[in-house]
């Protein structure tokens, strides 16, 4: 009897947060109007404990995602400008001598937060850019050979500008395996465009921030979401289905790069953080789907015939997929 109260119990809790879970999504979407899909990517980065890359020319909301995020859930948010004298203690801290009192102090850089976002981070060299592999990796920074851990629930969201763009570093393979997914992300429509105008302009009367609505969710209770997105059941056709995906980008000749086992890991990963949003706690084929172009987009490089003739990553890897027959559970 015990047991079953305390599994009721613990499944109107599910629920509830669960409830807010999808009122947090809404807030963003009042927020940042007409960027659906990339507030569901970042939001199932943040259920999968992963990090995610938006691509995009500046002035799209990609700072004031992240900010409305972090308010949303109660979580400390920090950015970082990313420009070529930026140096990697700039972005992790450092130790100072503290002359008065004869001792050494660590200064805390902008990465110990709970949201951090590294904007432009492709303005800068690969050095600076390094100081960010320990900490997404492993959540804590080495300081004079002391390791010290950031808060958790931790996510870096990095924007980087188009690679034609100049002044632009690429990001190197390691670090872009180390982003769960990269997004890309446009200009709305004509209908949400006029909505984003009319709101920030002031013509549409009434409050739409989420500054003064208040925190939907805690920390303590983002890191419970977390926890649920790990337990969402996975069928063994469907983990098959996910590996299957990543193995077929080193198979086609298409690409001269596949996708690495750690793709696999994020693609599972992904689709139960997808399942948990739409409300779901069983995987199924077409989250995996709906998942593997922004997981693996990144993992993979194109062959020089692919690159001449100008088609996309995205373009094979659907390409890819419709050859590829999903289970029916």
């Amino acid at each position: 009897m015990t047991e079953q109260m305390d599994r009721g119990a613990g499944d109107s809790m599910s629920h509830l947060l669960l409830e807010k879970l999808g009122a947090l999504r809404e807030r963003i979407n009042q927020v940042v109007i007409g960027q659906p899909e990339v507030i569901d990517q970042v939001l199932v980065a943040l259920l999968a404990k992963g990090h995610v890359l938006v691509e995009g020319v500046p002035g799209l909301g990609k700072t004031l995602l992240v900010r409305t995020l972090a308010k949303c859930f109660d979580g400390e948010f920090r950015r970082i400008q990313f420009t070529p004298d930026l140096m990697p203690a700039d972005v992790t801290g450092h130790v100072l001598y503290n002359m008065k009192e004869g001792e050494f102090r660590i200064r805390r850089g902008p990465v110990f937060t709970n949201l951090l976002l590294t904007d432009e981070i492709n303005r800068s060299p690969a050095k600076t850019q390094a100081a960010l592999l320990e900490v997404m990796e492993e959540h804590q920074v080495t300081i004079e050979g002391r390791a010290q851990s950031v808060p958790e629930p931790f996510m870096v969201m990095a924007t980087q500008n188009p690679i034609e763009q100049e002044g632009t570093y690429p990001l190197p393979e390691a670090e872009l395996d180390r982003f769960l997914l990269k997004v890309f992300i446009g200009y709305p429509c004509m209908k949400d465009e006029l909505a984003l105008t009319r709101q920030v302009t002031g013509i549409e009367q009434g409050d739409h921030s989420a500054h003064s609505s208040g925190s939907l969710l805690t920390a303590i209770e983002m890191q419970k979401l977390q926890q649920a997105a790990a337990n969402v059941t996975v069928d063994e056709q469907v983990a098959a289905y996910a590996v299957r995906l990543v193995r077929a980008t080193r198979e086609r000749p298409v690409f001269s790069r596949g996708a690495g086992t750690r793709a696999c890991i994020a693609l599972v990963k992904c689709a139960r953080a997808y399942a948990l949003l739409q409300k779901r706690r069983y995987v199924l084929p077409d989250d995996v789907k709906a998942m593997a172009i922004p997981v693996m987009r990144h993992r993979v490089a194109l062959s020089v015939d692919m690159a001449i003739e100008g088609l996309s990553a995205d373009y094979l890897l659907t390409e890819m997929m419709d050859d590829i027959e999903a289970p029916r559970l």
